[in-house]
């Protein structure tokens, strides 16, 4: 037998020769591209299974904290988990990592496109504009991420073909000077009217407005708005769709997974690209990682009996996961999104807690155990009661409201005891939100009545009282933005975006008594492990340190205390990317281990 057997036996032969060469030939291989960073840009916020990475953005931040209180390693003290050689990517810890990672594969795949688009011959000048335009847009998304997580980063131009170890930071304002000219083209060369989930001229004037408003530019924004605005109004008529709450309002109509590929719906401008019952679709899991953990154990009836079945055999008007859904709260949200921003001003938005057709809690639930029924319980079908004696660990996972209306994704194909999200697209940027940039860049410009106007055009379609220039401060502009924008917006960035604005511009922020900051120190004084927890260094530590009340407030259970730092303001660059990068140099940032070892960043050509 081993004589028969020719030399010719051990040659690879390949199934296909998928490569660049071949690929990247005519529009359809530019497409397929454009469809691989579009995957990046769906897996944010529905990567298929737990630890989704739009959960670290809202943990860092002002609205949420890590809920996992069952094990040690989630992102609960950020001065230990959040360490360049921690774990920096795993379901049980935290995503910032994967921001990295992700971030730079969907950028390394945009500048391919951007690389050869000249290589091939295309229809028109149109076609190849609108191609590169919207690469561009894909490498500019990511970006625009990396530098308000991690500061000075690489800035990667051309194709890489091969293995290189050869990074240089970048300056973060080069970067951003350079997304600007890149967004300008992109909006002049791709037009509006493309495929749901495809990048858009609207897109790309949403991102353009952000670059400009980071650069100090409050005059574009505007501009550009006003034209977005214009032609995709907002939604403000019902499209009654049949969903299984009782009771639904326009806000139901709006983030309901028909609304998303309707389209008599003129208000969203991008989404992610996942559907029901299509091949290659992805369930989001935002509803699992962002409402309450309901266990029956922890919620037993006050005589000790098991009180919650998530079985098919409950009776219809106690049931919780099929029409509120069921999570394990990953996301546990902070007394300022549960009660703060909610006034008398918002005592008939429908977005609000005020609406409890809107908002739900385990309070709003009762026994439905039919085991309670068999045994003559007394309390089957009463309202759940929280054990006064439950441990802190239980109260932070699950004793919390949360916006069914946003989270609510149904899944026709789960086992009925877990219904945890389905399949759906999600906004990346509705009009919405244009108008709160608007607002922003009018607040920029001290121009306050046109701020209010904005915001009310906004508040006046949920149904809160409209804002007159006595009202507007920034406090005004991200409570808007987190009423609004829950689990649409990135929280943490939008943050540290404004933080930065304020040092660039030196505006006195009348939030905080007319605070001035800067920036050559915006990260602190730096120094291994030494954690500075300080009013005034930068907006975004004073910001969730006064809004959030589980950071630096003392609150710990087993496993870790609560604590942020001001050099959190940007995130640890991994330790695994720096230190496999022999022939350059990366930086860390301020207040990390290895960021003694920094080099001035190189600018970004343009």
């Amino acid at each position: 037998m081993l004589n028969g057997c020719s030399d010719s036996w051990l040659e690879p032969k390949p199934l296909s020769f998928y490569t660049p060469e071949n690929v990247y030939v005519d529009a359809e291989g530019f497409e397929a591209a454009l469809a691989a960073c579009e995957k990046y840009m769906r897996a944010e916020y529905s990567v298929d299974g737990d630890g989704i990475p739009l959960v670290t953005e809202y943990v860092s931040s002002d609205i949420a904290v890590e809920g996992t209180t069952d094990k040690a390693g989630p992102q609960m003290d950020n001065d230990v988990a959040l360490l360049p050689d921690a774990e920096l990517n795993t379901t049980n810890t935290t995503r910032v990592g994967w921001y990295w990672t992700n971030g730079y594969k969907a950028i390394s795949i945009a500048n391919v496109v951007i690389s050869r688009i000249d290589d091939v011959k295309l229809s028109s000048q149109a076609e190849r504009d609108r191609i590169l335009g919207q690469a561009l847009f894909h490498r500019a998304y990511w970006y625009y991420k990396l530098v308000h997580q991690f500061g000075d980063v690489p800035f990667c131009e051309g194709e890489i073909a091969e293995a290189k170890t050869d990074f240089y930071s970048h300056d973060r304002w080069s970067i951003l000077e350079r997304l600007k000219k890149d967004l300008e083209f992109a909006y002049n060369s791709v037009p509006d009217d493309v495929e749901r989930g495809r990048v858009s001229k609207s897109a790309c004037g949403v991102l353009l407005m952000k670059v400009n408003l980071c650069l100090g530019n409050s005059d574009a924004p505007i501009q550009i708005g006003q034209t977005i605005v214009a032609a995709h109004p907002l939604v403000t008529q019902r499209f009654n769709y049949t969903l299984p709450q009782p009771v639904t309002n326009l806000m139901y109509d709006l983030h309901a997974v028909q609304a998303k590929l309707d389209m008599r719906n003129t208000e969203g401008l991008m989404y992610t690209v996942s559907y029901p019952n299509v091949i290659g679709s992805v369930r989001s899991y935002i509803m699992r990682q962002f409402i309450p953990y309901m266990s029956a154990t922890i919620f037993a009836t006050p005589d000790g009996a098991s009180g919650i079945s998530w079985e098919a055999n409950v009776e219809p008007q106690y049931e919780i996961s099929h029409i509120w859904g069921r999570g394990i709260g990953r996301a546990r949200s902070t007394n300022y999104f549960q009660y703060t921003i909610w006034t008398e001003k918002e005592r008939n938005d429908m977005r609000g807690i005020y609406d409890r057709n809107s908002w739900k809690s385990p309070f709003d639930f009762r026994y439905n155990n039919p085991a309670l029924q068999t045994s003559g319980n007394p309390w089957y079908g009463q309202p759940i009661v929280k054990n006064m004696a439950s441990p802190i660990e239980d109260t932070i996972r699950c004793w919390y409201h949360y916006p069914v209306y946003k989270t609510y994704i149904p899944d026709p194909t789960a086992a009925y005891a877990s219904w945890w999200g389905g399949e759906t697209p999600w906004y990346i940027y509705r009009s919405a939100e244009v108008y709160l940039l608007m607002a922003e860049a009018y607040y920029w410009k001290d121009q306050f009545g046109d701020a209010a106007a904005m915001l009310n055009v906004v508040r006046s379609r949920a149904g809160a009282d409209a804002l007159t220039a006595s009202d507007i401060n920034i406090g005004a502009i991200l409570d808007e933005r987190a009423r609004e924008l829950y689990i649409e917006e990135g929280r943490k960035s939008e943050l540290t975006r404004i933080a930065f604005t304020y040092a660039k511009t030196g505006k006195p922020c009348e939030y905080f008594g007319g605070r001035v900051y800067r920036l050559d120190n915006i990260s602190g004084p730096g120094g291994v492990a030494s954690n500075v927890k300080q009013e005034g260094i930068n907006f975004y530590w004073d910001w969730i340190n006064l809004k959030n009340n589980f950071y630096n407030k003392g609150v710990s259970h087993r496993w870790a205390e609560y604590k942020l730092s001001v050099h959190h303001i940007l995130w640890p660059v991994p330790a695994a990317a720096i230190n496999a990068n022999m022939k350059g140099i990366i930086n860390q940032n301020i207040g990390y281990p290895g960021a003694e070892k920094n080099a001035p960043p190189l600018m970004v050509p343009n």
